[in-house]
């Protein structure tokens, strides 16, 4: 299947993207918002993104033939990992899902077609999109780029989404896939990618933007954030990280190896490559000292199943070699001391689980390097990651019944963002507070219209 170049990304990568190219694409989008979307029905708009997610969960569709085809070489995620990745986003690209998030942020999906009431009787709201809405998505998975899209099609925004080089591959294949089921709506769309450093061509996009979403580093989000005017609304999300809690007793509920397979999948799930991968597991030890151990080692089986049957991408060699030498400093240390422990896939570095009983915080060199450390409750794993407090976004949690809501709320106190269970970690429903915040609710503005209650009396 040959893709039209019908957005910026599809030219090719010789071809030259100017100030006034991107300029032009701006306006053009603006014109087409007004023509094909700003009065379109919000449900008509959820009803056209639920067609093409189903259409993306059926074997035969052409994009998504195409993405399992293609996507391993462009993307470095192998075909089983882009499967079960894509199955999970668009089984929830679903009316229902769309229309429980707007009603969860904005209390009624009509406030998008027109004034409703909300709440007080005498009080009538309105919420609207941004005109053009201005995305910076990260290059690291696809379904940030894609959630973009989605929620700035239900706002009614014209879009312009920056790719990165090598991140365009499916969030092409996502915008031809609309636009083969509703091209007026996919004209509201732009999408182009450009090397890092063109801020000739950033800088037309801030100063057309009416709102500017950026995914991506701190330091990337700080530094569009600076050049963006202070009359144009801002949303960025920068680096996040997650881990997992699991508390002793929770086996009399859930078989180890079930626990170990939850863990598993959190791990393996876009190759750990997103902010909700879990760097580690802190397991509560209990009257069995012996529990962590056993689930580091049930871990270690059920990542070396999983890659029979999910393996992971091919991953550059310098990875390969971070992986490779950090491996060596804990096989080291395993040999020097009982405190660490070292389970590795056979002849790859496919998988890699390391146990210590050191229990701070430790980044993962990802790429499905997990770390398995004991701690005596919850209260001293949350002491241990302090210092990425302020960076944790989703925590996966596998505790006995009797106590898991204590430890939700010890989390949320905390200051937590998402708390899920185990094994759903990088499948966050449409209605999460990304970041802790309104997914929707930040992308509009409101209108009040306070309609004089009957039978007030007027002032004068």
């Amino acid at each position: 299947m040959n893709l039209p170049e019908c957005f910026l990304a599809d030219l090719p990568r010789e071809a030259a993207l100017t100030p006034q190219l991107v300029a032009e694409a701006a306006r053009t989008l603006r014109r087409n918002r007004e023509l094909y979307l700003a009065e379109r029905p919000v449900t008509q708009l959820m009803g056209v993104l639920a067609e093409v997610g189903r259409n993306w969960l059926r074997p035969d569709d052409p994009y998504r033939q195409r993405a399992l085809a293609e996507g391993p070489e462009q993307t470095g995620f192998s075909r089983a990992t882009l499967e079960r990745g894509l199955d999970s986003f668009f089984s929830m690209l679903t009316e229902s899902d769309l229309r429980r998030l707007l009603r969860q942020d904005l209390g009624d999906e009509a406030v998008l077609d027109g004034f409703a009431r909300v709440g007080e009787s005498h009080r009538a709201v309105r919420a609207r999109g941004p005109g053009l809405l201005v995305h910076f998505a990260p290059g690291n998975l696809p379904d940030p780029a894609l959630q973009m899209l989605v929620l700035g099609l239900l706002v009614k925004s014209a879009q312009f989404m920056k790719c990165s080089v090598d991140g365009s591959f499916l969030p092409r294949l996502f915008a031809h896939s609309l636009r083969a089921v509703d091209p007026k709506l996919a004209s509201c769309l732009e999408l182009a990618a450009w090397p890092a450093g063109r801020t000739d061509l950033e800088d037309v996009l801030l100063q057309e933007a009416d709102c500017v979403t950026v995914a991506g580093r701190d330091e990337t989000v700080a530094a569009l954030r600076a050049r963006t005017a202070v009359t144009t609304r801002f949303v960025g999300y920068g680096h996040r990280v997650s881990f997992g809690f699991i508390g002793y007793g929770v086996t009399h509920e859930m078989s180890l190896e079930k626990l170990a397979e939850r863990a598993a999948a959190d791990v393996s799930a876009w190759d750990q490559a997103g902010c909700l991968s879990p760097h580690l597991f802190y397991v509560q030890t209990g009257p069995d000292q012996q529990f962590p151990v056993r689930f580091a080692e049930a871990l270690a089986r059920a990542l070396e199943e999983r890659e029979t049957r999910q393996p992971r991408g091919a991953v550059p060699v310098e990875r390969a070699a971070r992986i490779t030498s950090r491996r060596e400093l804990y096989a080291l240390r395993a040999a020097c001391a009982g405190h660490t422990r070292l389970w590795t896939s056979p002849g790859s570095t496919a998988w890699t689980v390391v146990y210590e009983e050191e229990p701070d915080f430790q980044l993962s060199c990802l790429d499905r390097f997990v770390y398995v450390k004991p701690v005596v409750n919850l209260s001293r794993a949350l002491q241990a990651a302090e210092p990425v407090r302020a960076h944790v976004s989703t925590v996966g949690l596998a505790v006995p019944a009797a106590v898991c809501h204590a430890a939700v709320e010890e989390l949320a106190r905390w200051g937590v963002p998402r708390i899920c269970p185990l094994g759903r970690m990088q499948q966050p429903p449409w209605t999460w507070h990304h970041d802790g915040r309104p997914s929707v609710g930040d992308l509009v503005v409101w209108t009040d219209w306070e309609q004089e209650p009957l039978g007030a009396t007027t002032i004068t």
